[in-house]
Order: C-alpha cells, then sequence, then structure tokens
C-alpha cells in the first residue's frame, strides 16, 4: 500500500512566482515613490518662486507709497522726486526719494530699480536723499530670474506713460504706477500701485 504524506511547504515555481510579483510591488512602488518625491520638490520651487515674487511686490509697494514729493541736490543741480527712465541701459529704470519707514530707525533714502543683464531686479539705495558726488549706492537682489521689467506711470489726466516726469513735466509724483515684470519661465505679472494724491 502506497501512503501519501502531505509535505508542508511550498514548491520552487510557488517560491519563484511569489518573488516575481513581490518585485513588482516593490519596482511599482518605488516608481511611486520616485514620482511623489518629484511633485513635491516641483511644488517646492513653485512656491518659492511665487514667495519670491510676492515679497518683491510687497517691497515695491512700500516703496512707492512711501515715496517723497522732495527733489534731491545732485553734483550737477537738482534732480526731481520720481526719475523714470524706460530706455536705461546701465542707469535705473525708476529712481525716487523715500521717506524712512514708519517706526524704524531709518532715515529718508534715495532708491533706484533696475534690471541688469543676468535677469536680476536690482534695489539701489543710497544712504540719504542728498548724497555727495561719487557715493555709490548698495546694491541688492529683489527678484531673479526677469527677462523684461517695465514700469509706467499715470498722469494727471489719468493716462499711461512710460517716462516720468511726463510730457508736461509739471507733476512731481505720478497718480499711480503699472509694474509689469515677464519671468524666465514665461509668466506675466502686472500690478497696480495707486498713491496717495
Amino acid at each position: 500500500m502506497i501512503s501519501h504524506r502531505h509535505q508542508n511547504g511550498f514548491t520552487l515555481v510557488e517560491l519563484l512566482a511569489a518573488l516575481l510579483v513581490l518585485s513588482l510591488l516593490a519596482l511599482m512602488a518605488y516608481r511611486g515613490l520616485g514620482a511623489v518625491l518629484d511633485a513635491r520638490e516641483h511644488v517646492s520651487g513653485e512656491a518659492d518662486k511665487w514667495r519670491r515674487v510676492a515679497a518683491f511686490f510687497a517691497r515695491f509697494q512700500r516703496d512707492v507709497e512711501l515715496a517723497a514729493p522732495r527733489p534731491v541736490r545732485e553734483a550737477t543741480g537738482t534732480a526731481p522726486a520720481w526719475i523714470g527712465n524706460p530706455g536705461a541701459s546701465s542707469g535705473p529704470l525708476l529712481e525716487l526719494s523715500r521717506f524712512a519707514s514708519p517706526g524704524s530707525v531709518d532715515s529718508p533714502r534715495r532708491i533706484a530699480y533696475r534690471l541688469d543683464r543676468r535677469g536680476d531686479i536690482e534695489l539701489w539705495v543710497w544712504p540719504g536723499l542728498d548724497v555727495a558726488p561719487g557715493v555709490q549706492p548698495v546694491r541688492y537682489t529683489v527678484l531673479s530670474g526677469v527677462t523684461r521689467f517695465e514700469i509706467d506711470y499715470m498722469d494727471a489726466s489719468l493716462a499711461w506713460v512710460n517716462a516720468w516726469p511726463g510730457p508736461s513735466g509739471g507733476e512731481s509724483d505720478p497718480r499711480a504706477v503699472r509694474v509689469r515684470v515677464t519671468l524666465a519661465s514665461g509668466e506675466e505679472l502686472v500690478r497696480v500701485f495707486a498713491l496717495a494724491a
């Protein structure tokens, strides 16, 4: 009589099939984790970019809101409180007099904004309003990755002009400022800042 003994355990084919299924599950989990990490890195980069853009616009808004309607003395005479020069290749695009921030120990200063050749918007800060000849501003990068930076000014007739003082030349401050920034990633942002009349 032949006795059939029941063996405990798996056959070689069953072990190979289990290993194949386990390796497929591990591969899918690895690819899924890689996709999640890539998405997280992309979202973090985008969030950082928009945080820097928001900080730039907040800084620009604070500067134009604190604009002082005071001309400044220079080595060659006096300069208006606002100078908007759209054709500036090496100089600032916008230069203005600015009051000190409320509650700070800062003093009124002359500041300027400029887009450099690297695609960085720079903030230039002079030590005061009337600056001695030869004194250079301190330069700070306030936004990187910019391909275009334009500023327009609203005059008393509510028309937008790209240079300041406008064609009439009689006003010291514009009524509003429109800023257009195009990022290297392709987004174009336009903000309008109304100024106190």
